[in-house]
């Protein structure tokens, strides 16, 4: 032993950094590994490898398979009498795409595109028939590309044979609009889809087809008097950059969970802060995955989400009855907690924002903009502001109306 220097080469110290590492820092999963490899835990590798196979994390706070989609499509596809369900979360102008059954985002896989690191649904594993297999009790059928590609017939001769096999839920490529459309019309007959809003793009013609739907209906009327405002509650990539874009030139109150959890911030003051302010003012609880992480250690990860959709749903409740009259979301928890809020059960769909995300009227005095975290650019809040309005390209924006109903709505990850 030279200057004290051999104990660290010891395979038991070793073990111990990795153990304490994995304490300190629950997402260091090169640690997590090597303290259950130790003696401590005694992990095989075999163990390990069928664990990672599985699409599991080797972040233990991380969240339980509980909280996915998976049990809640399954179950709604059964109240439905569906006996197949297609679920395709594709959506090409927004760079979403599935081909052989994996997602990706852009040109990389949904596990390297940042969703991996999300806080309450990380995404690692890309094979969506997979990832939703350990979700539910059924096997999971696919619809290829090559059958998407062949048209309406092939695509319905698939789910046929996947449902043979015992498959309700389907996934389904597209890489193309033409490919949702194709699936929209093979899905003309079902009375559930899942997956993303990308999937209903091809339902409107269906419903002309049937007569259920005018070719133009009364335009949206835009909502040209009152003020704006923005609650932000996704901790998505593009999210925080559209928060960070907004935040240079505009008012924008940060609430954080410490400030929440120690009453800080609230409902009112917050409330207080929106109606005080000149321009769009933003109050937004979006933080980097680190931050966020730390905090749902600290509270713990059901009482921080609770509190923060509790909190955005209290402030739009109190901001709308003092005079808001166009309100933007970001985030499928916030934009769900605010619409339960509101007590609101139809929409009327109006012009587009950004692809995915249209403009909304709510009640003849309040007009919405509902996104989910991935979605819009850089300056979306801005560009909502003016669509909502009617200003957007300099002349009020009209549209064929369609009313969604959203009764019963359930906040979705995004």
């Amino acid at each position: 032993m030279e200057g004290g220097s051999l104990i660290f080469r010891t395979q038991e110290l070793r073990d111990l950094i990795n153990c304490l590492t994995a304490i300190d820092d629950p997402g260091d999963e090169v640690a997590v590994v090597g303290a259950l490899r130790s003696a401590a835990f005694a992990c095989s590798d075999v163990e390990l490898a069928e664990h990672r196979r599985a699409g599991l994390r080797f972040n233990y706070l991380a969240p339980a398979l509980d909280d996915r989609p998976g049990p809640v499509a399954e179950a709604l596809a059964g109240a439905l009498g569906a006996r197949t369900a297609l679920a395709c979360p594709a959506f090409p102008a927004t760079g979403r795409s599935v081909y052989q059954g994996h997602l990706f985002v852009g040109d990389k896989l949904l596990s390297e595109s940042g969703m991996e690191h999300h806080p309450l649904t990380p995404m690692t594993d890309p094979d969506l028939r997979r990832w939703l297999a350990l979700q539910t009790s059924d096997p999971v059928g696919h619809v290829p590309a090559a059958a998407v590609w062949a048209g309406t017939d092939a695509i319905r001769e698939r789910i046929g044979s996947e449902a043979a096999r015992g498959c309700r839920l389907i996934i389904a490529d597209a890489v193309r609009d033409d490919d949702l459309f194709a699936l929209g019309r093979a899905a003309a007959d079902d009375v559930f889809l899942t997956g993303g809003s990308g999937i209903a793009l091809g339902l409107p013609d269906n419903f002309r087809r049937k007569g259920l739907l005018k070719e133009k209906d009364d335009a949206l009327r835009p909502q040209t008097d009152g003020r704006t405002a923005v609650l932000s509650g996704s901790c998505s990539g593009a999210t925080r950059q559209q928060v960070a874009v907004h935040a240079r030139t505009a008012p924008a109150l940060p609430v954080s969970a410490d400030d929440l959890m120690d009453g800080k911030v609230t409902a009112e003051t917050a409330a207080d802060w929106v109606l005080r302010q000149d321009g769009l003012p933003l109050v937004y609880s979006s933080s980097d995955p680190v931050a966020v992480t730390a905090a749902q250690t600290r509270y713990g990860r059901e009482q921080v989400t609770g509190r923060f959709e509790a909190f955005f749903a209290a402030v739009a409740r109190a901001i709308v009855a003092r005079g808001i009259t166009r309100l933007i979301t970001a985030g499928g928890e916030t934009s769900g907690a605010v619409v339960e809020a509101l007590g609101l059960d139809r929409l009327a769909i109006g012009p587009e924002i950004s692809p995915g995300v249209p403009a909304l009227r709510a009640t003849d005095d309040l007009t919405l903009a509902l996104k989910s975290g991935n979605f819009g650019s850089e300056d979306f809040f801005s560009k909502a502001q003016a669509v909502l309005a009617g200003r957007h390209g300099g002349a009020p924006q009209n549209c064929a109306r369609t009313h969604v109903s959203v009764r019963g709505l359930a906040p979705h990850r995004g």
